[in-house]
């Protein structure tokens, strides 16, 4: 499985809708296991971003999907980026000279 971060802001719908914040992140959860992968955990933030969520998934492109499907809710904007253990990102640069 591959490991991403995905970082979040509502829109203004999200907003408008936010008491429903915990029917989204089930809904979230049910997507991810329907792509074959899991959301590790999710978070409400402050700052820059307004949640974040560590995502599972067997490939890019259900990644992408994943993405892609958020945003087309309405609720959330998404950035999102590929994660990698120090151990994995060890064995990718242990051949840098």
């Amino acid at each position: 499985m591959l490991t991403f971060v995905c970082y979040l802001s509502f829109t203004e719908q999200g907003v408008k809708a936010i008491k429903d914040v915990g029917k989204r992140y089930e809904a979230s959860k049910a997507l991810a296991e329907k792509l074959g992968g899991r959301l590790v955990c999710a978070y409400v933030t402050t700052g820059k971003y307004d949640a974040i969520s560590v995502v599972e998934m067997p490939n890019g492109e259900a990644m992408a999907k994943y993405s892609a499907t958020l945003g087309a809710r309405g609720f959330v904007r998404t950035t999102t980026v590929r994660a990698f253990k120090p151990e994995e990102f060890g064995k990718i640069v242990a051949d840098i000279k």
